[in-house]
């Protein structure tokens, strides 16, 4: 039933209640409003709780109101199959109620009332609402401050929406949109600046500001109206046309824009100071301003490098960048965010890919010219741009004061570091590095350096020798000279891979690094940590001779008193052990404290990162070492402990489950040692009703693999699990490949028991596998279906038999072509051949059911003959995309067709023969019990072993087609007399000589 009206006061009852503190009163009134979300009217009633002026001053209730709204766009606004949706008449309604509703003083309420305008868009525009962006337009020119800043808003927030729209012809309406509000909207920006800039000016003169509040009020609003007007500005640009390194054609905006951008934030600067103190609202906008300027610079050129890499853009641009970060004014070395978007921008005109030599095909254009060529001669151009703009003393300089200012550690750095050493790491080295200042300038330095790697090479080698030169490694006070080391230390450690042809590790790691460990006085904690990450950074160039001392330095750092030394040695020694050139046998006598101080540290640590970073390197050491046995009493002890003590924490105990395997792993046939450990923790892991199984399903699905695949024998714990997975896979496919390891790990290790207690759950899972997955996952069930029925041969069929009818209809149908429908269709064919000959009546069973009848007719199969002739075409036809095995089984299968009482059978003689022919004579890779004894005489149980002894077993293996031919000729000869003769005699000599020759008949 509809709501109305007259329901209005039971809706805003509703809404209060819902954010009551109790309980009893929240539940129902939450229920109740969930049951009137599908109700038609329900968002009309939201609509006028949202709009009415009695509730102006109720913001909660409006916003509780504009939340459900929103929900029920999302859910209700297209028709969906259990709902009728909203109707047309009410959508109407609504459309027109918000646009009349622009003047809404309420900023959170207007936020939202743009956000709902902008869902509605998405679904709407242009086609059901195509005069929504001109409405808005046309009230711009009349409208006063407050509404014209609404309608900036609500037009930023449709853009936004519409810009992730990718479909071509959603992508062509956003154009058309920009080519209609371009000018308007950067001609209102501009006006909006020089009025900021003369407000700006009249206050930093007056020293009375009391009386001018009113003025300063609308003077923000202006101020908030502009930097929408500016993010709209940005959205057009960017998203209104396609990129130019795609379409090579210049985009106007951006030369039109980008300069006026740089003069605004060149503007605005001077009031960082001058509004700080007196004016802290206005001074947060400055900050704001400057920042949004210079991130939508950086927008522009990785969207538009061509354009933005005019001489009229970017020499301004990073000229003002490279002045800002080289020689910044006093008051500007303390606006961090500003200098880290000019050192983004720096850094990404640097590494902007457009500005190197195009590597691209020679693509031709209408004109003849190549596209290559055009970039080509773009980037030239910015190449002589940037030539002019970094000379080699410019690139110096700015390695220079890179290293020596940013790079340094400030007084409120060491006081961070003392105060919580573990949060300081964390955010020096893992956290996004256009975050904070040092991150981002090690980043530029980088890129910087890649660049100019031969010029700046001996710059920094001559920096480290003065840090080093200037402060002995016998120094323990914090000096300016400590301090440059440090900075040195972290310089030499990021461009290892150049600086290595400059300067010798060995020399410089038992000349002063090796030293530098010897002083324990606390402050150098400093040093101590950055010779850490220099030990990890330069894995690549430690040589044979120093590897042993080095990881003995990274063992001692492991154990120093500084948490944020200790970390980093964890991470350094992360990058050793996965090294390719690690050396287990300098390491493993440094294992027992190795392993200790892991175990210390995870329970010293208190934050997330801390555990997962030692939990990381754990997991390595487990997957890298060999001598783990004699610690697994301490392992299972430790990561029973991690268990328990994170739960909630996904991402940790994701980590501990790909450590888990790797201890399983490591243990192999000894596993079940851990199992008292493990087999509850993947219990819950796998179990689909969890609280956290989106999260931990993936690896606890890998750990379950791991633990079948390394088991010497089933357990009765494990072989419960199974029905887990047949609901796994009832959910969704995501992780079949795994899956269908394990099903193959059950059939090998459970045998009969397996089958005896799970059949009805193996004959599900097939089922529901085969038939509603691709080609791909059907190749992937495929030889787990064979290897079953070879284990089972008897009772497996009857207990598949909807599956294998699947594939009999998959070997029957028309493959065109498609190589893995060829594929699916020759494996299919395979499993039916292997059943032929070791359950021959049951595939005669199967192919006389109507029920199969049934279900090619309904698949719009046609059959001619009888079925079982039909598979004999497909034999004949896909034996050469088969494997060897498989080419014997269709040999195999063959043969016994020649016993058919069925005159078609002599039809098909020829071709049986040449089939059979050519696989006898062509040979097996059959392996014999003697071969395969002397294979296993020194493998451990394994999962390998067992199906290699499985493989050994194969009656397809053991028998004879040779002899199995032979005698079935004679059976077909004594059914079928002198028609048997008449279609022998048919057969080319050349042919009947090789048949001859394989059966070796005289």
């Amino acid at each position: 039933m509809a709501l109305s009206v007259s329901d209005l006061s039971a809706i805003y009852s509703l809404l209060a209640n819902s954010m009551s503190q109790d309980e009893s009163i929240r539940k129902p009134a939450e229920l109740a409003l969930a049951q009137s979300e599908s109700r038609p009217g329900f968002c009309s009633c939201l609509m006028e709780v949202i709009t009415a002026k009695d509730l102006a001053s109720q913001v909660d209730i409006r916003l509780m109101a504009s939340v459900y709204f929103k929900n029920s766009i999302n859910r209700y606004w297209r028709k969906r199959r259990d709902s009728s949706g909203i109707s047309n008449e009410e959508k109407q309604h609504l459309k027109q109620k918000l646009l009349s509703h622009l003047r809404e003083e309420n900023y959170q309420i207007a936020q939202m009332l743009a956000v709902l305008i902008s869902k509605i868009a998405r679904f709407d525009y242009p086609r059901e609402w195509p005069e929504l962006v001109s409405f808005l337009a046309q009230q711009l020119p009349s409208a006063d401050v407050l509404t014209s800043h609404r309608i900036f808003m609500i037009l930023f927030r449709t853009l936004k929406e519409l810009s992730t729209k990718r479909l071509t012809a959603d992508q062509r309406n956003f154009a058309e949109i920009s080519s209609h509000l371009y000018k308007y909207c950067w001609h209102i920006w501009q006006s909006d600046l020089q009025t900021i800039s003369h407000g700006f000016s009249i206050i930093t003169q007056s020293y009375n500001s009391n009386g001018k509040e009113q003025h300063h009020d609308d003077l923000y609003l202006t101020c908030e109206r502009w930097l929408f007007c500016l993010k709209i500005i940005c959205q057009l640009v960017i998203s209104g046309f396609q990129s130019d390194a795609k379409c090579i054609q210049e985009i106007r905006p951006v030369k039109e824009v980008s300069p006026v951008l740089l003069n605004a934030a060149q503007s605005f600067l001077p009031y960082y100071t001058s509004l700080q103190n007196r004016h802290p609202k206005f001074w947060e906008f400055i900050k704001r301003a400057c920042t949004k300027l210079m991130k939508i610079l950086v927008a522009i050129q990785q969207r538009h490098p061509y354009s933005f890499g005019d001489i009229c853009v970017l020499q301004p641009v990073l000229n003002f960048c490279l002045n800002k970060i080289t020689d910044p004014e006093p008051d500007i070395l303390s606006f961090e965010q500003f200098l880290i978007k000019c050192m983004v921008m720096a850094k990404s005109v640097f590494e902007c890919k457009e500005y190197k030599p195009s590597v691209t095909g020679r693509v031709m254009d209408e004109n003849g010219v190549t596209l290559e060529q055009m970039k080509k001669n773009i980037s030239n151009a910015v190449a002589g741009v940037l030539t002019r703009l970094l000379p080699n003393e410019r690139i110096v300089l700015l390695c220079n004061v890179l290293i020596r200012r940013y790079f340094v550690l400030t007084t409120s750095d060491l006081e961070e570091w003392y105060e919580n050493p573990e949060v300081f790491h964390h955010e020096q080295d893992m956290v996004q590095w256009t975050e904070k200042l040092r991150p981002c300038a090690e980043a530029l330095y980088i890129v910087l350096f890649e660049n100019h790697s031969q010029l700046l090479a001996p710059i920094v080698v001559s920096i480290l020798q003065e840090a080093m030169n200037g402060c002995p490694t016998s120094t323990s006070e914090i000096t300016p000279g400590l301090l440059l080391k440090d900075a040195a230390y972290g310089a030499a450690a990021y461009v290892y891979y150049e600086l290595s042809n400059y300067l010798s590790f060995r020399d410089w790691f038992n000349g002063a690094l090796s030293l530098e460990l010897s002083n324990d006085h606390p402050n150098m904690r400093i040093i101590h940590r950055k010779v850490a990450l220099i030990l990890g950074q330069w894995v690549s160039e430690i040589k044979d001779d120093t590897k042993r001392a080095v990881y003995c330095a990274l063992i001692r750092l492991l154990q120093d008193k500084d948490l944020s030394v200790r970390l980093a040695a964890c991470r350094s020694l992360c990058l050793h052990v996965e090294d390719a050139n690690f050396s287990e046998k300098d390491f493993s006598d440094l294992l027992p404290v190795c392993w200790g101080s892991c175990f210390k540290l995870v329970k010293e640590v208190q934050e997330f990162d801390s555990k997962v970073q030692v939990l990381n390197l754990i997991s390595v050491l487990l997957g890298h070492v060999n001598e783990v046995i004699p610690y697994a009493s301490n392992l299972m002890h430790f990561f029973q402990m991690v268990w328990e003590e994170s739960s909630g924490e996904s991402l940790l105990r994701i980590q501990l489950l790909i450590a888990l395997r790797n201890f399983v792993i490591a243990l192999g046939y000894q596993s079940p040692s851990c199992y008292s450990m493990l087999l509850p923790i993947l219990q819950k892991g796998i179990d689909i009703n969890g609280p956290d199984e989106l999260n931990l399903l993936e690896d606890s699905m890998l750990l379950w693999e791991a633990t079948l695949s390394h088991a010497p024998a089933m357990v009765p714990q494990l072989l419960a699990y199974f029905p887990c997975l047949l609901e796994i896979l009832e959910r969704n496919f995501d992780h079949l490949q795994v899956a269908v390891d394990i099903i193959e790990d059950y059939i090998i290790l459970g045998g009969r028991e397996f089958l005896s207690m799970h059949a009805s759950s193996v004959a599900k899972l097939l089922d529901l596998i085969v038939g509603n997955v691709n080609d791909r996952g059907l190749l992937s069930i495929l030889p787990i279906i064979d290897i079953l029925i070879l284990c089972f041969p008897m009772e497996v069929p009857p207990l598949i038999s909807s599956t294998l009818q699947k594939l009999v209809v998959i070997c029957l149908s028309g493959d065109d072509g498609d190589p893995s429908k060829t594929a699916v269709k020759a494996s299919s064919a395979a499993i039916i051949a292997r059943i032929l000959v070791m359950n021959t009546n049951y595939l005669a069973q199967l192919t006389s059911e109507p029920s199969l009848s049934s279900v090619l007719q309904r698949t719009g199969v046609a059959i001619e003959d009888n079925i079982l002739l039909s598979l004999v075409g497909v034999w004949l036809d896909k034996v050469d995309n088969v494997s060897l095995p498989q080419k014997k089984a269709f040999g195999l299968a063959l043969s016994i067709i020649l016993t058919l009482r069925l005159p078609q059978v002599l039809d098909k003689l020829d071709q049986i023969l040449s089939v059979c022919t050519s696989v006898i004579l062509g040979g097996t890779d059959d392996l014999t019990e003697e071969e395969s004894r002397s294979h296993d005489e020194d493998l451990l149980p394994s999962k390998e072993l067992r199906r290699r002894q499985i493989k050994v077993s194969d009656p397809i293996n053991r028998l004879s087609l040779e002899n199995s031919v032979r005698d079935n000729l004679q059976t077909c000869a004594a059914l079928h007399g002198e028609s048997f003769n008449s279609a022998i005699a048919k057969i080319h000599p050349a042919a009947f000589a090789q048949l001859k020759q394989a059966l070796k008949m005289p």
